[in-house]
């Protein structure tokens, strides 16, 4: 069989998650996976096409290819309590935040969408994620909309938090914030979409269970980061809801698509398929 294509981000919880498969330490029969590691905005775009047989996705790109694809139960990004957050060189209201320029790191991204809810319109400029926190310290944009690592990094910028995205959605829904998730082509079929879930969900675990070695892998994408900040950034977005999104998780995909429907955001009302058994323990 044809490698399959995985799509991740650089980035140090993905790069966590997958450590067992890229390195081969699970065994995996006769599928191969091909790495493909993309920023997420570009995997978002690529999904459109239907071109990654399995992919990191934003939340908000699946409400436009849940026609192609199906959700892995495992594998999503999850805060709870916590989540992107808004940077300015200055303290601001929400209220001042609706006129400012604001560099987001794609239109496609979860974080752009719970934004445009919690704003509705405003100005702003797309850029690479990587690039926003310093476009912030140099005045290029008054805000910037800030995703993976930079969430913890963006005081060396001497910036200042404004809005914390998954603060705000747990104070309007009293759920967990859903950001990331894994989704696999269903024209593979059901028999090797549910085995493709299960090598997902080990990998994950073999991390967790080999936490140190995997935490050394993923410091190769982590910008900005010692080993000490990488494993917090991990612990973040690698957690319960990533070996298994559970009733809670379903619950919050569930309501943020449904309000960014109801808010003319996404095009229609989604009924999400999941794939794959739920993780014991």
């Amino acid at each position: 069989m044809p490698a399959l294509t995985l799509g991740h981000s650089p980035d140090p919880d993905d790069a966590f998650m997958f450590y067992a498969l890229a390195k081969g330490l699970i065994e995996t029969g006769d599928l191969h996976f091909d790495h493909v590691l993309q920023d997420i905005e570009t995997l978002n775009r690529r999904a459109l096409r239907g071109e990654l047989d399995i992919t990191a996705l934003s939340l908000h790109a699946y409400a436009y290819v849940a026609d192609r694809y199906a959700l892995l139960r495992c594998g999503a990004s999850v805060g709870e309590g916590y989540g992107p957050l808004v940077v300015a060189r200055n303290a601001m209201t929400l209220e001042a935040l609706q006129r400012c320029r604001i560099a987001v790191p794609g239109t496609m991204t979860t974080a752009f969408l719970g934004l445009r809810l919690a704003l509705g319109d405003f100005p702003y400029v797309v850029l690479p994620f990587d690039r926003i926190l310093e476009a912030v310290a140099l005045g290029q944009a008054d805000a910037g909309l800030i995703i993976h690592e930079g969430q913890l990094t963006y005081h060396k910028q001497s910036l200042c938090k404004v809005l914390d995205l998954g603060e705000w959605w747990a104070g309007q829904t009293g759920l967990p914030l859903p950001l990331g998730v894994n989704a696999v082509r269903k024209d593979l079929g059901a028999e090797l979409t549910v085995r493709i879930a299960g090598f997902v969900r080990q990998s994950i675990d073999y991390a967790l269970a080999h936490r140190a070695e995997a935490v050394r892998h993923a410091m190769a994408y982590a910008r900005d980061m010692d080993e000490t900040l990488a494993d917090r950034f991990v612990g973040m977005y690698v957690n319960d809801f990533t070996r298994d999104i559970g009733e809670r998780g379903r619950q919050g995909i569930c309501e943020l698509l449904a309000r960014a429907h109801a808010a003319g955001i996404v095009p229609q009302r989604i009924e999400c398929e999941f794939i794959g058994e739920r993780a014991n323990g």
